[in-house]
């Protein structure tokens, strides 16, 4: 039996070698400020997302489909979106992942480039 103390059996997210140190610490950084999977959201759950400039309002719809509202050009109204996941202000993604201190990144059906949100400060799964 091992030893719950062991740091073998910890779950935290472990640097790679072939990754960057800069890249290391966003992913170290994202595992301590949190976030959600987005894989491992029942359907229609329902997140309220802060970022410095705007709240966001998402409503999963399955298959990686997602309603999105909050702001005032994008989104306005509920808008059927696929959420790819976020960034640290990059082009290195995190997939299907919603992470405080990250950049929210969708896709619009009426635009041809992902759109990306101010920084994320809070992320609240609204209950039913």
């Amino acid at each position: 039996m091992k030893d719950p103390g062991d740091a073998s059996t910890c779950n935290m997210f472990s640097t790679h070698p072939h990754l960057s140190d800069q890249i290391n610490r966003h992913l170290v950084q994202s595992e301590i400020e949190g976030g959600v999977e987005l894989e491992d959201l029942p359907v229609n759950s329902t997140l309220e997302i802060e970022t410095q400039n705007r709240f966001y309002r998402l409503v999963h719809q399955g298959d990686g489909k997602f309603l999105i509202s909050g702001h005032p050009k994008f989104c306005p109204r509920p808008t059927a979106v696929t959420i790819t996941g976020s960034n640290w202000g990059g082009s290195m993604l995190k997939r299907a992942y919603v992470g405080r201190g990250m950049h929210l990144e969708f896709v619009h059906p009426n635009y041809d480039r992902p759109i990306v949100t101010s920084r994320i400060l809070e992320i609240r799964l609204v209950e039913p």
